[in-house]
């Protein structure tokens, strides 16, 4: 596909047999695609170059593909995709909640790769008019980029989030002062088959309240509505991007 030609992957995983034909694969559907072998190999390319996506295997050698998605998650607002041979549900479950977007479970269909990968993008493409995708959300002295995907604090620095982090706050921002349910939430924010973890959604919210709440333990702007999912409580404004 035409649009997909400047879409960067990396792809992370050890096994040679696997690695080389499925980048081979990507690159062959469009994709413009750096392999590593190991985590410690995807940070110094993660330090030399930028990407759009990261397909990263679990099972590696040294740090494994959780502890490398925690990493992504702290420092890049990367859409993580987990190739796993592990596909017990605690395992998906797991790598959810740290916050990847998608898991495709070994052996897989190319072909179901490539569809997932750009489910992911799509939900991940910034949406609406220039002039929408230019404007800031302000909330309670916070301050969202949607463009950029930077969150920065009442005191004007940047706050790390991760992709999931990002499009859960762009969610509640879109719908200030609506009920959100975790259905509706996770349609928005994981996609196809994420209705199957509810307690990530749950996850998800803790850590984005630990983010931008003065107490995450008596939350004052996500607040719960028992029986009903999650509410933003904040006025919500869009100003220029220029602006204040």
């Amino acid at each position: 596909m035409a649009d997909d030609a400047l879409t960067r992957l990396l792809l992370v995983d050890d096994e040679k047999a696997l690695r080389e034909p499925l980048a081979e694969y990507l690159s062959r559907q469009g994709f413009a695609v750096t392999a590593a072998a190991s985590a410690v190999e995807a940070r110094t390319r993660l330090r030399d170059e930028e990407y759009d996506l990261v397909l990263l295997d679990v099972m590696m050698p040294g740090e494994d593909g959780f502890s490398l998605c925690r990493h992504l998650v702290e420092t890049h607002a990367l859409p993580t995709i987990f190739l796993t041979a592990r596909g017990e549900a605690t395992d998906r479950i797991v790598g959810l909640e740290i916050g990847a977007d998608d898991y495709v479970v070994k052996p897989f269909e190319p072909r179901e790769l490539v569809a997932r990968i750009r489910s992911v993008l799509r939900r991940s493409a910034r949406g609406g008019t220039p002039a929408e995708e230019e404007a800031h959300f302000l909330f309670e002295g916070w301050r969202l980029d949607p463009l950029k995907r930077r969150l920065i604090d009442p005191e004007g620095a940047v706050v790390a989030i991760s992709s999931v982090e990002f499009r859960l706050l762009l969610a509640f921002l879109e719908h200030p002062r609506q009920v959100l349910d975790r259905e509706r939430l996770l349609d928005m924010v994981q996609g196809r088959e994420a209705h199957l973890f509810d307690r990530a959604v749950d996850n998800q919210v803790s850590r984005l309240r630990r983010k931008i709440e003065a107490d995450s333990r008596n939350p004052q702007m996500i607040q719960t509505v028992w029986g009903g999912g999650y509410m933003l409580a904040a006025e919500v404004r869009r100003i220029a991007g220029e602006g204040p």
